[in-house]
């Protein structure tokens, strides 16, 4: 072996232990094929934390071998453990079982030590991801026990978090939250390893973001990310960002947090599934509040990808399009397999919100009951944490609204507008704000009324969540309105004319016009005018939109070769709505662009108008329309 190998490998050592794991990897890499047991363990520890996890538990792998055929169980067996863990990362439970079986084979004859400690480790998480909770506080006591009694403080620190985490699942609020404080605040302190420090971070914001304990949650994210900005490492730091995301979408600023989730997604998409999965339902719950349909049903598309099951989110997007009964068999469906009662809170106020869209009201009620007497058994010193007393009193105000109780609704909606404000979540406490505008409206104070809904609109409109700002606008009279806008337009007409003659080219439009506007009314439109050889229409959605295109051209297509070729321009926004019927802004002149580029027998969308999944399209084009600054992405619907 040259002195120069001997060098690298010490130099490699050395930045292992100093948490300087790109430079390790740089030096250590290079040697891989003569490398023994334990410089294969520190590369690939290089390896984990620089992202490259398969790799990892390929060295892994083979440093566990090399210390079998040394004799030296216990390292065998702890190296088993983290493969273990390591393969569960990648949702391969059968090979993670199998390495975790193997490490307790290893320790069998093994004198007890901190080896069976991270055994008992591992059986505490495994308790608690399948909801035996007793027995995930059991197994983290006796890892706690034998971190003191080996004075390994990172078994201790991770067995005191299980615990902590598991006893908060357990409705054992402020017993785990002070576990938790004080466990992370070791991690703080910089007296862990890595893979402890990261492992205490998600677990305490975790805890703290499902008991709605946001302020705590963003404090420890902070100090999270303060960890993550300083550590030369991949992975961790991408779960921080999800965190982060999280936290921020929360307090409203919705560039920074959906820019932290993205770039979350990209560090973690071969390091860590879940994590990404919720980093992508994280970027669909941020569009879908902005009213980017489209490109929010994408990304809880990737976040189903990559093993969430993207509700209560994607269903709140179905409800949003309109399609209440798909919402509601979407909430059903995650509410049957959510036993968790966390889990179930942060679900039962989608199916509130369903269930009153559908005019079930007794499905309503029995969910807010439900949430009611959830979030009732998850206090932090005696009182709910104010986001569920928000939760709850916005399910119950929304109730009272459709029981036509404004009084009661009043009380519950100024309760819940009080709490999210302490939360400081501006999004849910303006939405609380425009339902409370209802309220009051029909207690006939309009003035007091007025107040709330402008209050909302402007808080909406510094969001950027269009949708609720037309809504608000709507309720205050100002008349604009978010709808579906479609043109269409014979294509070459002037050469038909020539063709047909004056009078077959009259029965001809005669029979277009007809059949157009029986079409567009069929599918619940609105013939607003008719422009030229063509219609402007509108829609109250996107679907009603695509069908009525999608009616027109099959149409036409069955009467071949005496129908004309006809183009259609789709595009959904606000808009005013004038007293006469017809409606101006932005978004009409934006449809009425779209359909004057589109071709014949062509259906030209506006990408956030399409409904996901319902008509094959086209790849997206962006496209430059007279009149706007920003190119226009535009996709083609297939209708044949």
């Amino acid at each position: 072996m040259s002195q120069i190998a001997d060098d690298a490998r010490e130099a490699g050592r050395q930045a292992i232990a100093q948490g300087a794991f790109r430079r390790a990897y740089e030096l250590l890499a290079p040697e891989m094929r003569e490398l023994g047991a334990e410089d294969l363990e520190a590369l690939a520890e290089a390896a984990f934390w620089t992202g490259k996890l398969d790799e990892a538990i390929e060295l892994r792998e083979r440093a566990q071998a090399a210390f079998v055929e040394a004799g030296d169980k216990k390292r065998a067996a702890m190296l088993a453990a983290v493969i273990s863990r390591d393969y569960f990362m990648k949702f391969e439970l059968a090979v993670s079982n199998g390495w975790f079986a193997k490490a307790e084979r290893l320790l069998r004859e093994e004198p007890e030590s901190e080896a069976h400690g991270y055994l008992a480790l591992g059986r505490s998480m495994n308790a608690m991801m399948t909801g035996d909770l007793p027995t995930a506080v059991a197994h983290a006591d006796e890892a706690l026990e034998l971190g003191r009694r080996f004075s390994d403080r990172n078994l201790e620190a991770a067995a005191l978090v299980m615990k902590g985490r598991s006893l908060v699942l357990q409705g054992q609020i402020d017993e785990g939250l002070a576990i938790l404080d004080e466990t992370t605040a070791t991690a703080v302190s910089g007296e862990l390893e890595p893979w402890t420090t990261g492992f205490v971070y998600c677990c305490t914001i975790t805890s703290c973001s499902g008991l709605g304990d946001y302020r705590r949650a963003a404090e420890w994210t902070a100090a999270a990310n303060r960890w993550c900005d300083r550590s030369d490492t991949t992975g961790f730091p991408g779960a921080c960002r999800v965190h982060r995301a999280t936290i921020t979408r929360l307090q409203g600023d919705w560039p920074t947090a959906e820019a932290e989730a993205e770039q979350a997604c990209a560090e973690l998409g071969s390091f860590d599934p879940w994590t990404t999965a919720l980093g992508f339902y994280e970027i669909g719950e941020i569009r879908r509040r902005r009213g980017e349909f489209a490109a929010a049903e994408q990304a809880y598309a990737q976040a189903k990808e990559w093993g969430a099951d993207a509700h209560p989110g994607l269903a709140l997007l179905r409800l949003a399009q309109g399609k209440i009964d798909a919402a509601g068999a979407a909430i059903k469906r995650s509410l049957a397999n959510t036993s968790d009662p966390i889990g179930r809170i942060h679900r039962l106020p989608a199916q509130v919100e369903i269930s009153l869209a559908a005019g079930d009201l007794k499905g309503a009620r029995a969910a807010a009951e439900e949430l009611d007497r959830l979030a009732d058994a998850f206090r932090i010193d005696d009182v709910r944490t104010p986001a569920f007393e928000a939760t709850v009193c916005l399910a119950w105000g929304q109730i009272h609204l459709a029981e036509n109780d404004a009084e009661g609704a009043a009380e519950q909606l100024e309760r819940a507008v009080e709490r999210w404000r302490e939360v400081g979540a501006p999004y849910e406490a303006a939405g609380a704000q425009m339902l409370l505008g209802l309220a009051l409206r029909r207690l006939g104070e309009e003035e007091g009324a007025r107040d709330e809904l402008r209050a909302a609109k402007a808080c909406f409109e510094r969001l950027g969540a269009a949708l609720a700002v037309e809504r608000v606008a709507e309720l205050l009279g100002e008349h604009r309105l978010h709808r579906t806008f479609m043109f269409t337009d014979i294509v070459d007409s002037t050469r038909l004319v020539e063709a047909l003659g004056e009078e077959k080219w009259k029965k001809l439009l005669g029979w277009h016009d007809r059949t157009l506007r029986e079409l567009i009314e069929a599918k619940g439109g609105a013939v607003i005018k008719q422009t030229g050889d063509g219609y402007f229409a509108a829609f109250q959605s996107p679907v009603a939109a695509l069908d009525a295109a999608v009616s027109i051209q099959r149409t036409l297509d069955e009467h071949e070769p005496l129908a004309p070729d006809v183009r259609i321009g789709v595009h959904t926004g606000g808009a005013l709505h004038h007293g006469d019927g017809d409606y101006a802004g932005q978004s009409v002149h934006m449809a009425a662009r779209i359909g004057a580029l589109a071709g014949g027998g062509e259906i030209l969308v506006s990408r956030d108008s399409v409904d996901g999944g319902r008509y094959p399209v086209s790849e997206p084009r962006a496209e430059e329309l007279k009149g706007f600054e920003e190119p226009v992405e535009l996709v083609t619907v297939d209708w044949r």
